[in-house]
């Protein structure tokens, strides 16, 4: 019998109206246009007033929707991947769920840090290709800037907010589809990557707060050393397991965290940068959204075309990462036939 495979059929998206420029944060911090652009490749970010991650997952999940011409009561199962929930529970999927109207659906939460979606996407695999499922929604959603120090020039200056979301159904062509998979942890890089203040470890108290422990920390040094080697070779790996090069892959999908990790992973799998969706400049690192909101963005754009293969890539907290090896199946864009 042919194996039952899983296929992204749509993505949505959504950002923030207001926008953080590297200009504004000249203003709060010690730091310049030029420093930022130089060391990350980010020039703005976005922030999100007035709601939290649930309500940029809604809207980005009924974009999805929209696109793939269904109602939210068709989708069986929601997994939203974020660090920043809007509560430790309910969860944020059981609110995605009620504002989008998916009444017959269940959900979770899922938290893989920056590699939180393709965590999520593959778990997303599992239930459609087990047959358990034909319709998911995965979420990557983040509001990062609720839990940034802006006193903190080394960090302050990577993150923002945003959502994206795809629907992963069976996929009935051979070829197409999610092909292959490699994810990974190591939790013996949890010092370098946290945010340690609020849970059953530290609980909320005046002293967690006056030491800003619900605030990201990362030693960036640490962090970027581990995260240049891990993600790059991961996707490599990914590539010499399935028999392919460099030169047969369309798209090289980014965990949006710094340019010069961006591009030794391209390097290291001998992609051209043209082949690399890259919009950290706009939005900088927003962690499970970086990589949905790149495949949203390309395919809205015409430019994420039926049959390309692509490879996901990320690196994240905990440490976590990993590499998924896609052929696109979707057939139209707003912009056209793809």
């Amino acid at each position: 019998m042919t194996k039952r495979r899983a296929t992204i059929t749509a993505t949505g998206h959504y950002v923030p109206a207001k926008i953080l420029s590297n200009a504004d944060l000249e203003k709060m911090v010690d730091t310049s246009d030029q420093w930022i652009r130089t060391r990350t490749g980010i020039v703005e970010r976005r922030v999100m007033e007035g709601g939290a991650s649930s309500h940029m997952g809604a809207l980005a999940s009924l974009d999805a929707l929209a696109h793939r011409g269904i109602a939210a009561e068709e989708i069986d199962c929601i997994i939203a991947a974020t660090v920043t929930p809007d509560m430790f529970f309910p969860s944020t999927a059981c609110l995605i769920q009620d504002r989008i109207g998916a009444k017959n659906a269940w959900g979770f939460d899922l938290n893989g840090a920056c590699s939180g979606f393709l965590f999520a996407l593959v778990t997303a695999q599992q239930f459609v290709e087990n047959g358990v499922h034909n319709k998911v929604l995965v979420v990557g959603t983040d509001k990062m800037t609720s839990i940034t120090d802006y006193t903190d020039r080394n960090n302050c200056i990577l993150f923002g907010d945003a959502a994206a979301a795809v629907i992963v159904e069976p996929c009935d062509e051979e070829g197409f589809g999610i092909l292959d998979a490699i994810v990974r942890c190591d939790g013996s890089g949890q010092d370098a990557l946290y945010m340690k203040g609020g849970g059953s470890a530290n609980p909320a108290t005046h002293e967690t707060v006056d030491k800003k422990m619900h605030y990201i920390y990362q030693d960036g040094k640490a962090v970027f050393k581990v995260a240049v080697v891990r993600m790059a070779d991961v996707s490599a790996e990914i590539l010499e397991r399935n028999r392919l090069t460099g030169k047969d892959v369309s798209w090289l999908v980014p965990h949006q965290a710094n340019l010069r990790i961006i591009d030794a992973t391209a390097d290291r799998m001998g992609i051209d940068r043209s082949k690399v969706m890259i919009n950290i400049d706009r939005y900088g690192n927003t962690t499970a959204a970086t990589i949905p909101l790149c495949l949203s963005e390309w395919w809205n754009n015409g430019n994420l075309k039926r049959g390309q293969t692509i490879v996901l890539a990320s690196f994240g907290a905990g440490y976590t990462w990993g590499s998924i090896l896609v052929r696109w199946s979707v057939k139209d864009s707003p912009a056209g036939t793809a």
